[in-house]
C-alpha cells in the first residue's frame, strides 16, 4: 500500500493512524472539519484537506487515488442526545459513507476499512458477542446498521469492504480524558450496578489490527475491535482506580445517570460481551489482552501498597 485516505483523521483514533502509517512511509491523505493538522508541518507524506464530508464536495477527487481507506468520520456520542444531535450523529456517519462509496471508482483493487460500533448489538445481557450476534434496536444499534450498509455498498465497486465495531477506545486521550477526571478527585467509580460488560481495546492494538486486515485479509467481512478479555464496567472501573492511584468508590445509580445523560445514559448502562473472534480466527495477536495491561500501559504501573 502506498496512499492511504482517512475521514476523520483529526479525531482521537484518526490521530493514532495517521501517525502510524505515516512512519511506516505511507503517503497519508486526512479528511476532516478542522481548518489545518500538525502532520503538514511534521511529515512530508502527510496531505490535510479540509471538508465537510457529509457534503459531496472536491475532496471526493482524492476517493479513486488511494488503495485503501479507513472511514472515521462522525461525531462524538459523548453529548446530550437532543434531537438535533441524534441527527448530527446519524448525518456523520451515514452520509459520509455514502459520499465516500460514491466517490470510489470500478474495479480498482482498494480496501475500505470503515468504522462501526459494538453498539450495534444494543443490550446483550450475558451473552457473548461475537460478529454473526443479532443487532439490537435501539438509537445506536440503528445507526450502526444503516452505517454498515452504506459501507458494503462499495463492495460493488469491486472493493474489499472490512466493518469494524469499536469497542472503547483506551488511550491518552479519547473516553479516558472523558473517564479520568472523576477519579482523579476520588468521585470514580461504576455506573449503575457495574455488572454490565464493558467492550474495550487499547489504541495501540486498534491501530495494528487496522494495518492487520489491511494486508492480510483478503475476503471482506466484519470484525469487533475489543480486547480478548471481556470485563464488567465496575472491575474496568477498579482497574482504572488503581492505574490512577484511586478508590473506585463511588458508584454513579442507574437512574442518575438516565436522569443527568438521558437516551445517552441508557446506553451507557447496555451491558455488551463483545469478543474479537473475526480477528481471532485470521490470527492477530493482541499486545494488550487484559484491561489491567492495557491500562497501566497508558498510565505506568500503580503504585505500591
Amino acid at each position: 500500500m502506498e496512499r492511504l485516505l482517512i475521514t476523520g483523521a483529526s479525531g482521537f483514533v484518526g490521530t493514532h493512524l495517521s501517525r502510524y502509517f505515516l512512519s511506516k512511509g505511507v503517503h497519508v491523505t486526512g479528511l476532516g472539519t478542522s481548518s489545518n493538522h500538525p502532520f503538514t508541518e511534521e511529515f512530508d507524506n502527510f496531505v490535510w484537506i479540509s471538508a465537510d464530508t457529509t457534503k459531496k464536495g472536491d475532496w471526493q477527487d482524492q476517493v479513486p487515488m488511494a488503495d485503501a481507506i479507513v472511514n472515521l468520520a462522525g461525531q462524538s456520542i459523548f453529548k446530550r442526545w437532543t434531537d438535533k444531535y441524534k441527527q448530527a450523529i446519524y448525518d456523520s456517519r451515514i452520509h459520509t459513507t455514502r459520499n465516500l462509496v460514491a466517490a470510489m471508482a470500478e474495479n480498482k483493487p482498494v480496501t475500505l476499512l470503515s468504522t462501526s460500533a459494538v453498539g450495534i448489538y444494543g443490550d446483550g445481557k450475558e451473552t457473548l458477542l461475537t460478529e454473526d450476534a443479532p443487532p439490537g434496536s435501539d438509537f445506536l444499534a440503528r445507526v450502526c446498521i444503516e452505517w454498515e450498509a452504506q459501507a458494503r455498498k462499495a463492495k460493488s465497486t469491486g472493493a474489499t469492504v472490512h466493518i469494524m465495531r469499536f469497542g472503547v477506545v483506551l488511550g491518552d486521550g479519547g473516553a479516558l480524558s472523558v473517564m479520568s477526571p472523576a477519579f482523579k478527585w476520588f468521585a470514580g467509580g461504576p455506573l449503575g450496578g457495574g455488572r454490565h460488560w464493558f467492550p474495550w481495546i487499547h489504541i495501540q492494538d486498534l491501530v495494528r489490527a487496522a494495518d492487520f486486515l489491511i494486508e492480510n485479509a483478503a475476503v471482506s467481512g466484519t470484525y469487533n475491535l475489543v480486547g480478548p478479555e471481556p470485563v464488567r464496567q465496575r472491575d474496568f472501573a477498579k482497574s482504572l482506580g488503581r492505574a490512577l492511584h484511586r478508590p473506585a468508590v463511588v458508584p454513579a445509580p442507574g437512574f442518575m445517570v438516565k436522569l443527568v445523560m438521558g437516551e445517552l445514559g441508557a446506553s451507557l448502562l447496555n451491558s455488551q460481551k463483545a469478543y474479537p473472534k473475526g480477528l481471532e480466527d485470521l490470527g492477530f495477536s493482541f499486545e494488550h489482552k487484559s484491561v489491567e495491561a492495557a491500562l497501566k500501559a497508558i498510565f505506568g504501573a500503580p503504585a505500591d501498597k
